[in-house]
């Protein structure tokens, strides 16, 4: 049995589950299922993407069907999609970059929120307007463990939740540096799986990523 989370936004979302998983819905009807698998195999924290039309209805149908979950928005590009994330119910907010506009609607909509970076001077930039988390993304592409643990000395008041090219052998690593709060993925959402509707599959798959943390 899983126990119920707060109704208001976290304060961190990197500190919710050692996976936050992220999600591509394309059928809204999938999304309340999806989501309790999720949850009972113990990651509560659940990005989904606005990468299709059914993304904003899945996002209110977790939100309002699904209370042990803390549902965010990922591929936020726009201060549009803030608003409209917000709106839906969404608890955080994920982007895979970040400008000053986007940063400001961000930091204006009232929940947490993790701006990417893949260079240390935009690492530099957000902690120099106090935004001390931050998506690390493409994550592997970017160079990986070998890089943040570069960032860990000068930067350590910097912490990531790394995203992009990242499984279940690669995830450990991460997580065992000290500036990576989570991780973020989508391999306990196997395609075949979703299709399927094999929402049995998908907890226990999610139960896996619960258990990474060194």
């Amino acid at each position: 049995m899983t126990s119920p989370l707060p109704s208001f936004s976290p304060a961190s979302v990197l500190d919710l589950a050692p996976v936050v998983p992220v999600v591509v819905v394309e059928d809204a009807a999938d999304a309340v299922p999806l989501a309790r698998a999720l949850v009972a195999g113990g990651l509560p924290a659940i990005e989904v993407t606005l990468r299709t039309p059914a993304a904003l209805p899945a996002i209110r149908a977790i939100a309002a069907e699904v209370p042990d979950a803390v549902v965010g928005a990922g591929t936020v590009l726009s201060p549009a999609h803030v608003v409209d994330s917000v709106a839906a119910g969404a608890r955080f907010l994920v982007s895979p970059g970040w400008t000053d506009a986007l940063l400001a609607a961000m930091a204006a909509s009232g929940v947490p929120f993790l701006p990417g970076v893949s260079t240390t001077s935009e690492v530099v930039a957000l902690l120099e307007r106090g935004v001390r988390e931050m998506k690390f993304f493409p994550a592997q592409a970017a160079g990986g463990t070998a890089y943040l643990k570069s960032l860990a000395g000068p930067l350590p008041q910097a912490r990531f939740c790394p995203t992009g090219g990242i499984g279940p052998d690669s995830a450990p690593q991460y997580l065992a540096l000290p500036n990576v709060g989570c991780v973020g993925g989508s391999w306990m959402l196997p395609a075949d799986a979703v299709a399927a509707r094999d929402w049995g599959r998908v907890e226990r798959l999610a139960r896996e990523a619960a258990g990474l943390r060194p």
